[in-house]
């Protein structure tokens, strides 16, 4: 039987290139996201590819995700973002409510739902698709940030309390990733300067690139984790630290 895969936030981006490129490893995968219209093209175009609508917001959305599947072998925790560039002082309440409510509750509602079939398939594979800003805080970045160093401590813990189950709890942590909504959301919408993050960047990562990281994650042997994978682009030496020409 052939293992299936979870892809949350698979219509467009890093989850859109993971839902491929699970699905030419072999895996079913199921794409889970609100635009349930670019999910089915995405699985007219590529085999093995099934959509199923996803808001990881709402419980009962969660709920029945979880009820559709027979099983479930890798779960890829993907959905998140990030909104605006405040500082602190002025940050605004409601787009912190957001990245909190999607980067970090709705990461707790998946993995409960799916816990319980990640555990009975055997050897499973519950992977948090992070941030660098999960450990490492920026100006600008409060609300960001802090969504993502609670799913990153999030990740640490589920890898505590569940040793001795028939699981693996894999983190990967991408840097500046150029993909086509990230900054342009964070911008709310201002396409110049969301373009403006990548100016002069000799080649930031891509979503495929993070998307093969994945996949070698989540393909090793039952006996290797890897705990957690930082992957940045050649010219970011650190957030702050840049190479631009």
């Amino acid at each position: 039987m052939k293992r299936t895969a979870v892809v949350t936030g698979a219509s467009s981006g890093i989850g859109e290139a993971t839902a491929r490129r699970l699905a030419a490893e072999g895996f079913d995968v199921v794409a889970a996201a609100r635009r349930r219209e670019r999910l089915d093209e995405l699985a007219a175009e590529v085999p093995g590819v099934r959509p199923v609508t996803l808001d990881v917001t709402s419980q009962e959305s969660v709920d029945e995700l979880a009820a559709s599947l027979d099983r479930c072998d890798v779960l890829v925790n993907n959905a998140g973002g990030a909104i605006g560039l405040e500082p602190v002082a002025s940050g605004k309440v409601a787009d912190w409510q957001r990245m909190y409510d999607v980067n970090v509750l709705g990461t707790l509602r998946v993995t409960q739902a799916l816990l319980p079939k990640l555990v009975a398939s055997g050897d499973g594979v519950l992977l948090m698709l992070t941030s660098v800003a999960g450990f490492v805080s920026y100006e600008g970045g409060g609300g960001y940030n802090a969504a993502k160093h609670a799913q990153t401590s999030m990740t640490e813990v589920l890898r505590l309390e569940l040793v001795g189950q028939p699981l693996r709890i894999v983190e990967v942590a991408p840097g500046m990733v150029r993909t086509e909504e990230f900054s342009l959301n964070r911008f709310r919408g201002d396409s110049a300067a969301a373009d403006q993050v990548y100016e002069g960047v000799p080649g930031p990562l891509s979503a495929d690139d993070v998307a093969d990281a994945i996949a070698w994650c989540v393909t090793r042997p039952a006996h290797v984790n890897v705990d957690r994978l930082v992957i940045r682009p050649r010219a970011q030496a650190a957030q702050h630290k840049v190479h631009r020409v």
